[in-house]
């Protein structure tokens, strides 16, 4: 009989990818530019299983490409790529990866934080600029950050990391926001549960660490970035939509707030129109997870999801599923 065909629509850790290749013939696109959509397709048609990242859109399209395609393994946490209702439709499985690298992530957001308040990124273009010809005791002031207060929005995993570094290893005091309340912070971290507004309205940092949901589309606008202190920044390696980026660059060209540090963009990977021409934000390329150990255990999650319907003849254990 002959193997089963997983394609890749990225390269991708090759840890996670022994067990898989044991059972399954592993087409990898190993170019570092995505597929064009057209190869996209054309390799969908001819697999059994595909392994996507959340650049390719995977919908209706794609199912009528290849309606006996066995599982769609994302190659992320999100799935805002996936239609899932179009899956449910041709009855396609799709999951998701999981994994523990919540603390990757939240360290990411830690160094934004770093980097914002001590004007790291300014002072290494200063320095390089050949600007630096003496000491000046007023030259790049920042901030501490013991005793100033991070409000996090969105509790779960990584919203909960942040928490620990942040107060355990900082001395920042948390105030956070989130649909359901998060005990084990409160009595652990002394972390206090507020309305958003107030949140808004009382931290130093806002971190963003929510799902993107139309609940949570344009969590951020206007109206929210008036709420904030002048001195406070934003903070987000959720996802780019939670914040409308127009009005996050308007609060940023009128100093309504000091600055902000985005790992995720609306239209990634496009920036609106003036994003990245602003002094006081910092922008990094979606790496938030982007750690060795967590992309291979991304890769190893993918892999085993994809084996449970391909080898095992069971549901993929991370299945994605919205009631």
């Amino acid at each position: 009989m002959p193997k089963s065909i997983v394609y890749i629509s990225r390269k991708i850790r090759e840890e996670g990818l022994e067990e898989l290749r044991k059972h399954c013939v592993v087409k990898i696109h190993n170019k570092i530019t995505p597929p064009t959509r057209r190869e996209f397709l054309a390799n969908v048609k001819k697999a059994d299983a595909i392994v996507v990242s959340l650049a390719e859109k995977v919908n209706a399209e794609v199912f009528k490409a290849n309606p006996n395609l066995k599982i769609v393994a994302n190659y992320a946490v999100g799935f805002d790529n996936i239609d899932i209702a179009a899956a449910k439709k041709y009855n396609i499985p799709a999951s998701n990866t999981p994994g523990d690298y919540s603390g990757a992530v939240a360290e990411h957001a830690m160094a934004l934080i770093m980097n914002l308040s001590k004007r790291v990124l300014e002072g290494d273009k200063f320095v390089r600029a050949g600007k630096y010809k003496f000491w000046d005791p007023l030259l790049l002031l920042g901030n501490d950050l013991k005793g100033k207060t991070l409000g996090i929005i969105g509790t779960g995993r990584i919203g909960s990391a942040l928490v620990q570094i942040a107060a355990q290893g900082f001395g920042m005091d948390i105030i956070y926001y989130d649909v359901v309340r998060n005990e084990q912070i409160e009595k652990e971290r002394k972390a206090k549960f507020m309305p958003l507004p107030d949140v808004l309205s009382k931290a130093d940092f806002v971190s963003l660490h929510v799902p993107l949901l139309p609940a949570t589309k344009h969590l951020l606008s206007d109206k929210q970035f008036k709420l904030m202190k002048k001195t406070a920044y934003l903070i987000n390696t959720a996802r780019g939509p939670v914040i409308d980026e127009k009005a996050l660059v308007r609060a940023l060209r009128s100093k309504t707030i000091a600055g902000a540090g985005l790992d995720v963009f609306e239209f990634e990977p496009k920036l609106v129109a003036g994003l990245s021409k602003l002094n006081n934000v910092i922008l990094t390329p979606h790496i938030a997870s982007a750690t060795f150990a967590a992309r291979a255990q991304m890769a190893k999650i993918a892999s085993d999801n994809i084996l449970d319907v391909l080898v095992r003849g069971v549901k993929p254990r991370n299945e994605i599923i919205i009631k």
